[in-house]
């Protein structure tokens, strides 16, 4: 038996479980993080962070989907992986952490988590998505009237198409719904659902939104659990100094035994 104690986190909307595991005494299976994400039988949450120790940077990022598996960088993950590691006094301002992608960086100013994000190189153009990688997978595709949008069957439809294979990707849609602001909606992988908020499914929204409607950094995003932003700069082809920006927001902490 284990007792565990954890906090509870959110980032508009996206809720986690994070866990302080720097001694390195916590050992999750895969049946235990899916059953502690459980909305009905566990605590419920989008998914399960370790803080972790790494030699070089101040700490180390272990994400884990709501189905107990690894998963790939979780951007709004991350930003309440830095107000956690915050609050433990593990950085003040400004910090650097390990995540499943590599290196980020990220402070904080005025209550925002300001996340670097890996830089974009390369972005696949089809004739009515376009496919990027953000950290994790995202397709991107353009509706209107996004609010009355089916996500949950079209995103479902698309995350398990021949195109991804096994793998999958997330899936989301966007409309622009002012000058300079969008509209995201996200179905993801893992959670095997439409999340309140998806960070490095609105970063990859932005980057298309630049491209396809000459939308300029930084860009406002709104999402069903809130309001984010994405600054970048671009070179080329290529994107970089990408940041996602918002609020990461402790809810409760508690513990339980497993």
């Amino acid at each position: 038996m284990q007792n565990i104690y954890f906090h509870k986190y959110q980032g508009t909307g996206n809720d986690f479980i994070v866990i302080d595991n720097r001694s390195q005494t916590i050992r999750l299976n895969e049946q235990q993080i899916a059953f502690l994400c459980h909305r009905r039988f566990g605590i419920g949450a989008d998914g399960l962070i370790l803080i972790q120790s790494k030699p070089h940077y101040d700490f180390e990022m272990v994400y884990f989907n709501a189905n107990g598996q690894e998963g790939s960088m979780c951007g709004n993950g991350g930003r309440c992986a830095v107000k956690f590691a915050q609050s433990l006094g593990i950085f003040e301002k400004r910090t650097t952490f390990w995540a499943i992608d590599g290196e980020h960086e990220a402070f904080i100013q005025q209550d925002s988590i300001h996340l670097l994000m890996q830089n974009v190189t390369e972005i696949e153009r089809n004739s009515i998505f376009y496919f990027l990688n953000t950290g994790s997978p995202h397709y991107v595709q353009w509706v209107t009237n996004l609010q009355q949008f089916d996500v949950l069957t079209h995103g479902k439809s698309i995350r398990y198409n021949e195109r991804f294979g096994e793998k999958g990707t997330n899936v989301n849609f966007i409309e622009q719904v002012g000058e300079n602001q969008l509209f995201v909606r996200t179905y993801e992988r893992g959670v095997e659902n439409e999340t309140y908020s998806c960070g490095t499914g609105v970063t990859a929204a932005a980057l298309i939104a630049h491209i396809e409607r000459n939308m300029q950094s930084p860009i406002q995003v709104q999402t069903l659990g809130g309001e984010l932003a994405v600054s970048f700069e671009k070179h080329g082809n290529s994107f970089t100094q990408i940041y996602l920006i918002g609020k990461a927001e402790k809810v409760f902490e508690g513990q339980i035994v497993l």
